[in-house]
């Protein structure tokens, strides 16, 4: 049996605050982890499981201008939308009785897994948003909100996002490998995500961050020795410091390439009649361009713009295996320090309702301060709990407009590799100093084969 610990941000400058993790390389082997661009979850995920770039499996960020619907939509969930062989349909071509559960991991929602687990949060009739997760199978969902309580989803996203939901995860994953006989558990752990993005990689909060998480995963690392399963930790990106955000899409509209429409006095992205526009996605950026003759215009107000690193065109998308249907004409790259927005207005006033709410998808791009209470955050928020507990509708405007509060980001392909992702392994046959991410899937199957089903236990 095979355990996959996605720990999301782990890096070799994170790993020396991390004993019960570091600990895994001790018996195995630690690598340098070659990631993807873009490196955010779902591109990164999507090769990993795959061995694709995401030239092959799609998956050209966490979201892209679905050009057949006219919309730009983020954080999809259906496992039908990532092309390629996923690993268990590979280990059943071998062994048809192999099984897998997923927790967390991205694009779960229609995969042919034994089990899963994945945020789905109850929308109701009347506007409110309750939390909750969806399972595969459906009795699943009772078995751990039973012993765990309900799926704590604003810990999972949000100002609130802590520590909370990395537990409840880790709790769903000891349940599983307890009572659930499976070859290969997928193990997604968010918690160092929050505290890097929200003040950055190099302060005391990142520290606590590795040190919480590491504190966390404790018991299931612990369980995974006693089933005798082998440990794999990979991380997707590192987050580097960053201080720069950067307007892209307000540079396209004041060149007069990206239109905007009206309701109820708000301005709401047109992509429809947008000449050119960007789907901003941390230190990477989409940038769709309607009509051919535009794109020169385009890539010189993208020159133009500080904090733009690399533009990339035909050729440099294909050098970086990121020549898919679904990508932008162009591709903007961030600077180390800077990362995109996705505002578009000019006005805060005229700045549309969900701009001001944790909102992933509404917003036609990436809000990594949706993190971050503004000034009277806090308070709204105490009021809005109260209205909801009294049944009431409410609106959580807590959100800020003002991005300087983001310290960290990533996307762009790291600068040094102890602030990349990083690889451990309890089973040091495969050991070697690096792995490109594509050769990761492979490497699963290999540490898989070596390995049989563990007998449940107490």
């Amino acid at each position: 049996m095979i355990v996959v610990l996605d720990a999301v941000g782990l890096t070799p400058r994170l790993l020396p605050h991390m004993p019960n993790l570091s600990r895994i390389a001790t018996t195995g082997f630690q690598s340098t982890l070659d990631t993807v661009l873009p490196a955010v979850t779902c591109s990164v995920q999507a090769t990993l499981l795959t061995g694709a770039p995401p030239r092959e499996h799609g998956i050209v960020g966490n979201g892209w201008y679905f050009r057949d619907l006219g919309e730009v939509l983020l954080w999809r969930q259906h496992n039908a939308l990532v092309g390629g062989e996923k690993l268990w349909e590979a280990a059943r071509a071998r062994r048809p009785d192999w099984r897998v559960a997923n927790v967390c991991w991205w694009y779960a929602m229609g995969a042919d897994t034994d089990l899963l687990v994945t945020p789905r949060p109850v929308y109701h009739a009347d506007g409110r948003k309750s939390p909750d997760c969806y399972t595969r199978p459906a009795a699943l969902h009772d078995e751990l909100t039973a012993g765990l309580g309900d799926f704590p989803l604003f810990t999972y996203w949000g100002p609130t996002a802590g520590i909370r939901s990395t537990r409840w995860i880790v709790g769903a994953a000891r349940k599983i490998l307890a009572e659930h006989p499976v070859d290969c558990l997928l193990v997604y752990l968010p918690h160092l995500d929050y505290d890097l993005q929200r003040f950055g990689p190099d302060g005391p909060e990142a520290v606590a961050a590795a040190r919480d998480l590491d504190t966390a995963v404790a018991p299931l690392l612990a369980d995974i020795d006693a089933a005798g399963a082998t440990t794999v930790v990979l991380s997707e990106y590192g987050i580097t410091a960053v201080r720069h955000p950067v307007d892209i899409n307000r540079a396209l509209r004041r060149a007069g390439l990206l239109e905007v429409y009206v309701q109820d006095g708000a301005e709401l992205l047109d992509p429809w009649t947008s000449r050119a526009f960007a789907v901003a996605d941390h230190q990477i950026a989409h940038v769709y361009v309607r009509d051919p003759g535009d794109l020169a215009r385009t890539r010189a107000v993208l020159a133009g713009l500080p904090g733009v690193a690399e533009i990339l065109d035909p050729a440099g998308k294909a050098r970086y295996g990121l020549d898919h249907p679904r990508a932008g004409e162009l591709v903007a790259v961030a600077d180390p320090d800077a990362w995109f927005t996705y505002y578009y207005w000019l006005d805060d006033d005229r700045a549309p309702d969900f701009a001001r709410t944790v909102e992933i998808h509404r917003k036609p791009g990436y809000d990594p301060a949706e993190l971050l209470f503004d000034r009277h955050g806090k308070p709204r928020a105490a009021l809005a709990l109260l209205r909801r507990k009294l049944g009431l509708r409410y609106t959580m405007n807590v959100v800020p407009l003002d991005p300087s509060g983001v310290r960290g980001s990533h996307g762009r392909l790291p600068d040094d590799p102890a602030d990349g992702p990083v690889l451990l392994c309890s089973d040091s046959v495969e050991a070697r100093d690096r792995y490109a991410a594509t050769e990761v899937k492979d490497l699963l199957l290999r540490l898989a084969a070596r390995t049989v089903r563990p007998h449940t236990f107490t």
